[in-house]
């Protein structure tokens, strides 16, 4: 059963928690996290790209100059796509990129990922998160005592507003509620660190 320290917002060890090997001693699979994570990413996107292709592009109903004796090149449109306000050729229209991906997988990709995290070291669990004020300069004092400087997320269990505001400051910082946790957000960012009482509730709700 893999065990992790527990620090306190000084940086101090003051416990050692043991982790549930069901959520976060899984064997790593980067096939299934890059496949989850392409999904999530199309599932993200908008899609609402559009333009005109030439059949839609207002006027040029009439041949601009007739096909001989000009010596310019024929033309049949000014509207069509080598014209300046002509159509565009294969314009991008409205459509969806969302790819399907079945729960079971989306939790065994989580669970890969979280364990790969407690791997390399790149977990940390404070004892608990406080701050006095809605202040960034908290945020960073804390940042700074347990030596993170790197892309961060932050985990707790309810997400204070003062932690948000005190954090959004920061741009390598993400808060997220450990209800939220996903795929991306746990690789796309190179520390995690959540507090003791979000990794309980990430067991809960992902324990086999």
């Amino acid at each position: 059963m893999p065990s992790i320290k527990v620090f306190n917002q000084l940086g101090a060890e003051v416990a050692t928690k043991e982790l549930d090997e069901t959520v976060f001693g899984v064997e790593y699979n980067e096939a299934l996290i890059h496949q989850v994570v392409v999904a999530q990413l199309n599932n993200a996107r908008q899609g609402t790209k559009s333009a005109l292709t030439r059949t839609e592009v207002r006027g040029g109903g009439i041949k601009p100059w007739r096909q001989k004796g000009t010596g310019r090149a024929r033309q049949g449109s000014i509207r069509a796509p080598q014209w300046t306000g002509g159509g565009i050729v294969f314009a991008p229209k409205p459509r969806s990129f969302s790819q399907k991906v079945n729960k079971k997988a989306n939790v065994a990709a989580l669970k890969s990922a979280l364990s790969e995290k407690v791997r390399e070291n790149d977990v940390i669990v404070l004892e608990k998160f406080e701050l006095t004020a809605p202040k960034t300069k908290e945020v960073a004092t804390v940042l700074k005592a347990l030596n993170v400087e790197k892309r961060v997320l932050l985990v707790v269990t309810d997400v204070d507003t003062d932690v948000v505001i005190a954090a959004r400051n920061i741009p390598t910082v993400k808060v997220i509620n450990s209800d939220l946790i996903n795929v991306y957000d746990v690789v796309a960012n190179e520390k995690m660190l959540a507090t003791a009482a979000a990794i309980e509730k990430i067991e809960e709700g992902y324990r086999a």
